[in-house]
């Protein structure tokens, strides 16, 4: 079963607006994009039959990514990431066309869909000391 980080409240908390209407099934995917694109690569302690991070202040950066990239979602309109995924530029009588950036620039792009940058920074977090966090770790 997926994990989902973040409810309804921990977002209306996040972004100091009313939830909008299927807001847990959008916390539930974006938990599932950040799992698959961010949280995997990270060295954290887990609960070892729910996967999830066991350590509270682990548990609130998780809780402010997931928020923070629906917020960026919202904002975008572009949760699947395909607005930006081509772009045409024309410089009088040269056309080019190809693959585009999303909007919001940010730094993690993957297969056209974006981590937020406010997800990332709340998983940059000063108190996420190294001996309970490590973003990027990977380890076989």
């Amino acid at each position: 079963m997926a994990r989902v980080y973040a409810t309804s409240a921990d977002y209306q908390a996040y972004t100091g607006e009313t939830p909008p209407e299927g807001i847990d099934a959008v916390l539930g995917r974006a938990s599932t994009f950040l799992d698959s694109r961010v949280f995997r690569l990270c060295g954290y302690d887990a609960d070892p039959a729910t996967g999830m991070p066991t350590n509270a202040v682990v548990v609130a950066a998780f809780t402010a990514a997931v928020c923070a990239q629906v917020q960026w979602w919202g904002e975008t309109g572009d949760e699947l990431g395909t607005a930006g995924r081509y772009g045409t530029v024309k410089i009088g009588s040269v056309a080019l066309s190809g693959p585009g950036s999303s909007a919001g620039g940010s730094a993690a792009s993957v297969g056209g869909r974006e981590v937020a940058d406010a997800a990332l920074e709340a998983l940059r977090s000063p108190d996420l000391t190294p001996d309970i966090f490590v973003l990027g770790l990977v380890v076989s």
